[in-house]
């Protein structure tokens, strides 16, 4: 499976926006209210956003009504806030976000709840649900079990 990362300049973010604002549904206009947002922490390394993106396109693929973007809390655009608003400017009233970290250290502890209040304050007019972070769900935790116990596939990496 080959991955396509395309990479926005604000005036192409800013356009895809308009047009996204302008979803036509039988002749009328029609915004969205929802949107998901996958927060993770970032990289130096623009390859490891891949599969971040992955877990957002198959989010979509699965919700084809709300809007998926992804946000980092460093090293890697767009930042939480900038998505955030990104998203109430085309409309969208609520908003669930999911932390992508599997151990829940000081960025999901401390971090993402400071962040989250500045949002808040920012679009008063949004719900925003913060979802647990997904080391903390017991279906990740049994499906990670599994991988290594069951493993799909050889692997030479690291041998």
């Amino acid at each position: 499976m080959e991955l396509k990362i395309q990479t926005l300049t604000q005036e192409q973010a800013n356009t895809q926006a308009i047009a996204l604002s302008k979803n036509q549904v039988k002749g009328q206009i029609r915004k969205p209210v929802r949107a998901i947002i996958f927060f993770a922490h970032g990289s130096r390394d623009p390859l490891w956003r891949l599969p971040i993106e992955a877990i957002a396109q198959r989010a979509q693929a699965l919700d084809p009504a709300a809007l998926v973007r992804c946000a980092y809390l460093e090293l890697t655009p767009p930042a939480l806030p900038l998505v955030a608003a990104e998203l109430a400017a085309l409309g969208v009233t609520q908003f669930t976000i999911l932390p992508l970290f599997l151990g829940v250290g000081k960025h999901a502890r401390e971090d993402l709840p400071t962040l989250l209040a500045a949002i808040r304050q920012n679009h008063p007019e949004a719900d925003f649900k913060l979802l647990p972070s997904i080391g903390e769900d017991p279906r990740l935790v049994d499906l990670a079990a599994r991988l290594a116990v069951f493993p799909a596939v050889s692997s030479s990496v690291g041998a």
